[in-house]
């Protein structure tokens, strides 16, 4: 086995060197099952222990992650001890009341964005992953499963990219062969594949296809309501026989953006550029004078479904910064009553 087969690089060799220490040896987390994980090394594959969460450490593993790994005599198993610089890190704010980023895959070069030709098509949805995909710094690629039960492949397309503009977008059909010879040229030595989208879409289906057998169990599409039905339970890196690697993931039932900056930027850049060429800097987009948004959207240059999807989302990662800065302010206070009680202590000690 040789971990240049799954992605160590010179970017990778760089870091280790950098942060390496004697006894250590490298390995790249492939699957998580929670409180353990798989990875694997020039020796083979390992089971590890999810490293105990500290308060002053946050950094979560992922699949994708390449590790320092070192054998602890005294529990007899393998340790990790540091966690290697990412290339790229496709990510979300996680389902719940907790304010927290979960990372979905790590040191991806491409991303598939999953939809399927059927009743899962959804173009908002879209969006989000595209946003989502060019904040990871992977390069996103559409993929619209399932031609064979779509009459309309052609408009669907179409709409994709007027979507998304210079993003290369394939439809494909497990059950024909119809567009699986295009989307294999990603699948290069050593390249992360990542397979995004919704529970049914076909991801496990594509995985087994591109390999040409079954590595991953599928289950049939509902005849009631045309979905698959979900299989995958954790997220998985596999090497292809052919080469490359593809990262298997659960489908997400939504997809609540992290961080958007960058997405935002790339997908609605005309908008941020209007709301610049307002004459207010607070203008509201409503009755004010000298708005290029509303001149915009009344002579049509600017579609209002365009608009709205960009007010929406917005809204969305404002709350998430007012939940992010309330964290940070209970991180403050938390930590301000620790110093205090420590302090107490001390002084107490010396009297």
């Amino acid at each position: 086995m040789n971990i240049k087969d799954y992605g160590w690089d010179e970017h990778f060799n760089r870091e280790w060197n950098q942060r390496s220490a004697e006894g250590m040896f490298p390995g790249r987390i492939i699957a998580d099952y929670g409180q353990m994980m798989r990875a694997v090394t020039d020796s083979g594959e390992i089971l590890v222990n999810r490293p105990v969460k500290k308060m002053d450490n946050e950094l979560q593993l992922a699949v994708g992650d390449w590790i320092a790994l070192e054998h602890a005599e005294e529990t007899q198993s393998v340790c990790v001890r540091a966690v290697l610089a990412r290339k790229t890190k496709f990510s979300r704010a996680a389902a719940g009341i907790e304010v927290k980023e979960q990372i979905i895959a790590a040191n991806v070069d491409t991303v598939f964005l999953i939809q399927s030709l059927n009743r899962d098509f959804n173009m908002k949805r879209l969006e989000r992953y595209l946003i989502a995909a060019w904040e990871s710094g992977a390069v996103p690629v559409i993929v619209l499963t399932k031609a064979d039960c779509c009459d309309n492949v052609a408009d669907k397309m179409a709409s994709v990219y007027n979507t998304a503009p210079g993003v290369e977008v394939h439809a494909i059909s497990c059950i024909t062969g119809e567009g699986i010879d295009e989307i294999k040229k990603y699948f290069m030595h050593g390249k992360t594949v990542a397979l995004l989208g919704s529970s049914g879409v076909g991801k496990s289906t594509l995985v087994n296809t591109l390999a040409g057998k079954e590595l991953l169990k599928t289950q049939e599409i509902r005849e009631d309501d045309s979905r698959g039905r979900h299989t995958t339970t954790h997220r998985e890196l596999l090497l292809l026989p052919q080469g490359g690697l593809v990262l298997d993931t659960p489908g997400m039932r939504a997809l609540s953006l992290w961080e958007a900056d960058a997405g935002m930027e790339v997908l609605f850049g005309d908008i941020e550029e209007l709301v610049k060429l307002c004459r207010f800097y607070d203008c509201q987009h409503q009755n004010e004078p000298g708005c290029a948004v509303r001149n915009a959207l009344d002579t049509n240059k600017l579609e209002m479904s365009r608009w709205e999807s960009w007010l929406k989302l917005q809204k969305e990662l404002a709350h998430l910064e007012a939940k992010k800065e309330g964290k940070l302010r209970q991180k403050e206070k938390q930590w301000g009553k620790q110093i205090a009680k420590f302090q107490k202590e001390f002084y107490k000690g010396r009297v």
